[in-house]
């Protein structure tokens, strides 16, 4: 009796995309089959189906898996939707679910989507969620100012005093997205320190009392729509600068003495002007009497002519003449010899 074969029964064609299929079902559980157990023992199941799903979406499923393992392990449960949601917004799924895990021991309220908002909010940044709730659980110290300088104030009574300070803060979770940075603060708090120096009457108190600096600036409320909360602002180094009063004096005086100056400079060239303008006027004068006396001999003629002067008359004038020019004559040769006696 003669049975029919494999190949009667069903064509080569069929065949061969059983065995396509066989392959690649092998292939896909080959490489799911590991992390499937792995989830399973450890009570984070994940269906087969959703692995695949991942891949075929790009997501990392060994990443996804592994995290979801670490939070449940830690008593936390999450979707592999809401970690690959997570994924795909961009966010660290590894950075958050540490955070969170680190939250719920220290028993501070996290949510999942404000930690996933604050992961996304720090983005491209240097710091992440994680480095956030650390900070919220072990408060940080910032220097103000950064960098290992000192903040210049100047006193009432014109001492400058340099002072820095050592801020403790913590992150404030609830403000975290949204709220000002670090920078912030150290401005604020270098503004408050200023202040409360600028208004100490004298630098002797403040050097006596660091610590009124900081209950100043405490209570300024500066952490106010920042990202941290101020525990405590410590003064940690104050040192006494220049007298900024007494130079502001001596700059004030050499202004006040280049403006004194100027002005005088001003009056002196006013009275050489007037001086030289009266010696214009001086011979101005005497150009006109010059002008003047060379009419008289006119006149005289002219008193001649018209019969008005006689001989005699101008006799006697030219006697009044003669007369004066002598007595000038005699009156500086007294002031001369004076003069040689008492040199």
């Amino acid at each position: 009796m003669n049975y029919p074969t494999l190949g009667a029964i069903i064509p080569f064609w069929a065949i061969a995309i059983i065995i396509v299929v066989s392959v690649i079902i092998f292939l896909v559980l080959a490489k799911f089959i590991g992390i499937w157990i792995r989830a399973r023992v450890s009570n984070a199941p994940v269906s087969m189906s959703n692995l695949i799903a991942m891949w075929l979406r790009k997501v990392p499923v060994a990443m996804i898996v592994d995290s979801r393992i670490t939070a449940s392990k830690a008593g936390l449960e999450f979707s592999t939707n809401q970690l690959e949601a997570h994924y795909l917004a961009g966010g660290s799924v590894e950075h958050t679910v540490l955070a969170l895990i680190a939250a719920d021991k220290a028993e501070i309220p996290l949510p999942y989507d404000r930690a996933c908002a604050i992961d996304l909010a720090v983005k491209g940044t240097t710091k992440t969620v994680l480095e956030a709730v650390r900070t919220s659980i072990n408060p940080a110290v910032i220097d103000c100012p950064g960098g290992g300088g000192k903040i210049d104030a100047v006193a009432r009574d014109g001492i400058q005093i340099r002072a820095r300070a050592r801020v403790t803060v913590r992150s404030n979770l609830d403000r975290f997205v949204g709220g000002a940075t670090e920078e912030t603060i150290i401005a604020r708090v270098n503004e408050g320190i200023v202040t409360s120096i600028g208004s100490a009457s004298s630098h002797k108190d403040v050097l006596e009392n660091p610590d009124n600096i900081s209950k100043r600036v405490l209570g300024k409320g500066l952490d106010a729509n920042t990202a941290f909360e101020i525990l405590s602002i410590d003064i940690a180094d104050v040192d006494v600068g220049e007298n900024i009063g007494a130079t502001l004096q001596k700059s004030q005086a050499q202004a006040d003495k280049d403006v004194a100056q100027a002005k005088a400079e001003v009056r002196r060239a006013a009275a050489v002007a007037t001086e030289q303008e009266m010696s214009a006027r001086t011979q101005e004068m005497r150009a006109k009497l010059v002008e003047a006396e060379a009419q008289v001999p006119l006149a005289i003629a002219e008193a001649f002519r018209a019969g008005n002067l006689g001989v005699m008359d101008y006799v006697k004038y030219r006697n009044v003449v003669a007369d004066t020019d002598m007595r000038e004559s005699i009156a500086g040769d007294v002031a001369d010899g004076e003069e040689d006696e008492g040199l």
